[in-house]
């Protein structure tokens, strides 16, 4: 029981802090420079980055700097000694040991193929619902119509600073504090499928869109599995960036909404 309520407490935390962040840093905005001056481009992307930065710090950060005040050390021993391992220990918990390998670039788009494959049908299954609208466009939060520089901005955004974000809050730290928690208590199998499907279902959720969340949480899937394969998420942010580009380039370039 102590098992599940705390991964429903990280579980909280992460929705919370994603949310809050998007909220507060998109209300302060719009009270600074106006609705209006807020949709551009640039203001979109600085939100973006402001809101990715400001969770990543709340989920990531802030329950360790809690945890460290609450550990009784010495100082001077750990001061240098166990830092090196602590940043090591960190990096390989958020998935970021090392550097991507060829593996992580093939796996990649072999894991592209089987999340569409996931995706369409669980498309297929949710709609037998009439409440699920598979044709409905995801809000990105730029203009299909963004060129030049804005178009540069907007792919930044998108291709590169989402799909980095993202996987280090669910993929990384999420993934990685839910496997160990379930490991303590059952076995290595179950660990695995319920930290996946948890880590899935609130990537779904937070996206807030029913057609968006059942894409993204048959994406996860598939990443979560990634991470379990390597270790890492370098093939998970290889994955998500090959999928947000080619939804930039339809969107953006095409112009097919």
């Amino acid at each position: 029981m102590k098992t599940i309520v705390s991964a429903i407490g990280l579980l909280i935390w992460v929705g919370v802090s994603v949310v809050a962040s998007q909220l507060a840093v998109g209300y302060l905005m719009v009270a600074l420079m106006g609705a209006e001056n807020f949709v551009q481009p640039v203001p979109t992307a600085i939100y973006s980055a402001l809101s990715y930065i400001i969770a990543m710090v709340l989920i990531i950060f802030v329950p360790k700097i809690l945890a460290d005040k609450r550990k009784k050390a010495d100082k001077k021993k750990d001061k240098f000694s166990s830092h090196k391992v602590d940043l090591a220990s960190e990096r390989k918990a958020l998935g970021l040991k090392g550097w991507p390998t060829w593996t992580d670039i093939g796996l990649a788009p072999a894991g592209f193929v089987a999340y569409l494959l996931l995706a369409a049908g669980l498309a297929a299954l949710f709609s037998l619902f009439p409440w699920f609208n598979a044709t409905e466009a995801q809000e990105v939060g730029f203009s299909v119509y963004v060129v030049g520089f804005d178009r540069i901005i907007a792919f930044i955004t998108l291709v590169v600073v989402a799909p980095v974000a993202e996987e280090i809050i669910f993929r990384g730290w999420l993934y990685d504090k839910l496997r160990g928690k379930f490991l303590e208590k059952y076995s290595n199998m179950v660990s695995i499928v319920v930290s996946n499907l948890l880590v899935s279902l609130l990537f779904g959720i937070v996206h807030m869109q029913w057609n968006v969340g059942v894409n993204v949480f048959a994406m996860s899937v598939v990443m979560c599995v990634l991470r379990e394969i390597t270790g890492t998420i370098y093939a998970g942010v290889l994955l998500h960036m090959l999928k947000n580009g080619i939804a930039f380039y339809l969107l953006y370039v095409l112009g097919i909404t």
